[in-house]
């Protein structure tokens, strides 16, 4: 995605973009450095349109695509939602818009952007690629997203602690609009050349300082029954803002490495990051966890966090709330 964004200048924007997939914080990220460049201000009025899918079919699109630009050297067609162009899954309009795509108006910009994936195997979708650019936005794996935190903030010319981007990270999960809107929210309450720190996570996030799954981990990983249970009785009184299955899933990756760690019989912090792909910040953690946890211990845990992880689910639940859930979880961890 960074290299489509480089690309796109004022004299060197494409005639094609189909842009599709699952996750559209990329695609928007595109659309709106084309619409930034694409018309100067003066000529938007006349030369750009940025449309739905809904309100289209096939032929107003094409219609729309080769007309000409008003008294410019160029127009700007934006569709959105593109997977809803009336007739766009039948082949006889498929194979128009093909033909369009291999010899596309010089002086029209055709930006698609769809609000699902495409079948890139299809001929009217390679054709995009032919002539211009064919962009899959996939979701993000988890452990990709400390990597778009730092890298986001790195082009904001701000620096962000391991920490924060831990917090970040575990308590917004891979949604990246909400990542990023959360971070510019933070941005715009510090100082020029300020950093961002755990502190200001907590404070303009909205992530309690004492009560959060990164310190319920923390209070696991040192065996500090009473602290873990205050943080659970917290948990379950306050089920919206601290929902169980967020909580079971980070529980679960961190233990799932920490069985790793033991397998592998790795001990330093910089072996121990490579092996995980984590910050070697957090190598500690990894290390604290694999002593205090014996190898048979965290596969009993593994099998306590797939047990509350179906119970969360509704599955064999009974009354339990999810702070009955989450009491005899880390009741069964830490003993």
């Amino acid at each position: 995605m960074s290299e489509i964004l480089k690309s796109i200048k004022k004299d060197t924007i494409k005639a094609l973009y189909f842009l599709h997939g699952e996750e559209p914080f990329h695609i928007e990220q595109i659309v709106e450095k084309i619409q930034s460049l694409a018309i100067p201000e003066h000529e938007k009025g006349f030369n750009e349109f940025v449309l739905f899918g809904k309100d289209l079919n096939v032929g107003a699109l094409l219609n729309y695509a080769r007309r000409f630009p008003m008294m410019a050297e160029r127009q700007l067609i934006i569709v959105k939602d593109a997977q809803q162009i009336q007739g766009i899954d039948q082949k006889e309009n498929q194979k128009l818009i093909e033909e369009y795509a291999l010899l596309p108006l010089g002086t029209t910009i055709l930006v698609l952007a769809f609000g699902n994936a495409q079948d890139e195997r299809k001929a009217w979708v390679k054709a995009f690629g032919k002539s211009g650019v064919l962009f899959n936005s996939k979701k993000l794996y988890d452990n990709q997203l400390p990597d778009f935190v730092a890298n986001y903030c790195h082009g904001k010319g701000v620096k962000i602690s391991p920490k924060a981007i831990q917090l970040l990270v575990e308590h917004i999960g891979n949604d990246l609009k909400r990542l990023t809107s959360e971070i510019e929210k933070v941005i715009l309450n510090i100082k020029a050349g300020d950093g961002i720190d755990a502190d200001l996570i907590q404070k303009y996030v909205g992530i309690s300082k004492e009560y959060n799954v990164f310190e319920l981990q923390k209070a696991l990983i040192q065996r500090d029954i009473v602290k873990a249970n205050q943080i659970i009785i917290y948990f379950g009184n306050n089920p919206k803002d601290n929902p169980i299955q967020p909580v079971i899933i980070i529980l679960y990756n961190f233990f799932s490495k920490v069985l790793l760690v033991h397998a592998s019989g790795e001990k330093s912090d910089s072996g121990i990051a490579a092996l995980l792909k984590v910050n070697s910040f957090f190598a500690k953690d990894y290390i604290n966890a694999a002593r205090n946890y014996s190898f048979t211990k965290l596969r009993s845990v593994i099998h306590s966090l797939k047990i509350a992880d179906l119970k969360s689910k509704g599955v064999e639940t009974g009354e339990e709330t999810e702070g009955d859930i989450l009491k005899r979880l880390v009741f069964e961890i830490l003993h």
